[in-house]
This record gives C-alpha cells, sequence and structure tokens, in this order.
C-alpha cells in the first residue's frame, strides 16, 4: 500500500494538532495549565482531549488507550501522553516517531508498548531537557507534562523544532511492559485483558476477529465457548458463555463472547457489568484463553 508509507525523517511535518491524555482527572488545574504553556507557544494550536481519566498510575491503561487511537488522527498529529508515576527520577523523557507518522511525547516507562507492537516505532529521540523546557521551571520537578512534555510537544507540533532537535537519537529499545500477545495455537486462542470498557464493565481483550474466525468461530451460530481467565500464573475464572453478535442475543445476566466495534473480542453481561460480577481487571498480567466447547 504504497499510499500508507511513511516520509522520510526529515519529510514528516507536523500539523499544529496537539493530543492529550493524562490520569490528572478533571477537578484540578492541571489539564488547563497544560494547554496554557501549549498556546503561549503557538496560540493557533489546536488541542484536543483524547482523555484524563486513565486510572491513576496506570500505565497498561494508558499504553491500550493510546494505541488504539493514534492511526485514527492525521498524519503528524502530536500526542503528548503523561501517566507518569516515576515523575522525576531517572526514567527518560522522550518522542517517539510511530511508523504511521504520528509523534509521541510520553515517559519511557511502558506506555509506548502497544504503539510499538501495533504501529512501529520509526524514530525515537530524548527531550533535551536544557533546551526543551519550559523557561523557569527547573526547580520543579514534579509536575514534567506542564514543563517538559507539553513544552516540548507543542513546539514539534507548531513546527519552532524539528524532530531532531528535540534531543539526541536514542537506539536503544524503549521499556516495554510483558503480556500475552494474542496468538493460535492448537485448539486455544490465547491473549491479554487490555481494558475495562467503563461504565458497563465489558472487558476487551487484544483477540482479534480475524484470530478467532481463522479458529473457526462463528457468532451467528450462536457457539458455546470454554473461557479461561488468569492473572499471572493463577486461572481466576472458568464459564462458558455464547459467542454471538451483540448483547441482547443472550438472557438478560447472562455472559456473552462478542466483537466489539474495533472488532476485538470481549466479555459481558448482558445489562450488567462483567467486571464488577466476576472481579475481572485489565493489565498486563491478566490473560484470557478461549477454547471451543
Amino acid at each position: 500500500m504504497q499510499n500508507c508509507r511513511v516520509p522520510r525523517e526529515r519529510e514528516i511535518k507536523t500539523n499544529k494538532i496537539l493530543v492529550l491524555m493524562s490520569d490528572f482527572g478533571l477537578s484540578e488545574r492541571f489539564v488547563a495549565d497544560m494547554k496554557g504553556v501549549a498556546l503561549q507557544v503557538d496560540a493557533a494550536l489546536t488541542i484536543h482531549d483524547l482523555t484524563h481519566i486513565v486510572e491513576p498510575f496506570n500505565i497498561w491503561e494508558a499504553a491500550h488507550t493510546l494505541a488504539g487511537t493514534v492511526a485514527f488522527w492525521p498524519q503528524g498529529t502530536v500526542f503528548i501522553a503523561v501517566v507518569d508515576p516515576g515523575v522525576g527520577t531517572e526514567r527518560k523523557s522522550v518522542v517517539a516517531r510511530t511508523g504511521t507518522g504520528h509523534f509521541l511525547v510520553t515517559p519511557d516507562n511502558g506506555t509506548l508498548t502497544l504503539v510499538a507492537d501495533q504501529l512501529g516505532i520509526s524514530g525515537l529521540r530524548e527531550i533535551d531537557e536544557s533546551v526543551n523546557r519550559r523557561p523557569g521551571s527547573e526547580v520543579a520537578h514534579t509536575f514534567h507534562g506542564r514543563d517538559v512534555y507539553v513544552f516540548t510537544g507543542a513546539r514539534l507540533a507548531a513546527g519552532v523544532i524539528s524532530f531532531k532537535q528535540v534531543g539526541p537519537k536514542l537506539e536503544q529499545p524503549i521499556v516495554k511492559l510483558r503480556y500475552q500477545k494474542a496468538e493460535l495455537s492448537n485448539d486455544v486462542i490465547a491473549g491479554s485483558i487490555v481494558k475495562i470498557e467503563k461504565p458497563f464493565g465489558n472487558i476487551v481483550t487484544n483477540i482479534s476477529l480475524e484470530l478467532a474466525a481463522k479458529f473457526g468461530f462463528a457468532a451467528e451460530e450462536k457457539m458455546p465457548v470454554h473461557v479461561e481467565i488468569g492473572k499471572a500464573s493463577e486461572t481466576v475464572l472458568r464459564l462458558e458463555p455464547a459467542y454471538v453478535n451483540s448483547f441482547g442475543h443472550v438472557a438478560e445476566g447472562q455472559p456473552l463472547l462478542y466483537a466489539d466495534s474495533n472488532g476485538m473480542l470481549g466479555l459481558a453481561v448482558n445489562s450488567g457489568d462483567f467486571s464488577g460480577k466476576y472481579g475481572v481487571k485489565a493489565g498486563a498480567g491478566w490473560s484470557v484463553k478461549i477454547l471451543k466447547k
């Protein structure tokens, strides 16, 4: 697909679009502070919110949310992703250029895990804070989202600096969270639980509809399946839901396996809360196995 080919580093241009994601919530001033810093760099920037209600300190949720969004935005968009429990420590602050031609400004703490696996990273640079840090903020150590990330990201999005001017090129691999990748082996599909959809409590896996089809699953047949959910190496739940197209194809209160609007398999309870009912959470340590009954 030649029309999807990403230009070389010098040819990729940013587009004055900035997208913000954090675990800061909406009750305090933090998001507004970041937007103000960005607009001081260039008042012509357009600033959008991905979300600011990532579960506090949940790097896995940040990784999943970011990876599920980036490719829908125009090439050259700059994302600021700040879920940073290690703020003020020695973890690196980086800007990554994806294989799709987007730019991600974030701590190198695992947030880039799923972006790297799904979209690829074609360039990585460490932010040079001697140049790319909000002037006068050197004594502050707890708000790098404002003082380093959005300041650098806004300068990049506005064309004040190029990707090369972010800082030195990094050759070493990014920090990656360990998780069960989706795979088909013998008579089992294995994967991870990547997200709990709020407010309904549906769980989302990284197992695609295409992989399920290869396994011979057919939602139209309301096929019964066997599901095992584990945390670390321990199985915490076994159940036998039907694989169906949507929630109303099973009775109220009954579990179901289905494909969501992004073509990923999920588990839900019709008119209920799967996560709450069964005590299932999401994260790199949560895995799922699906077998034909």
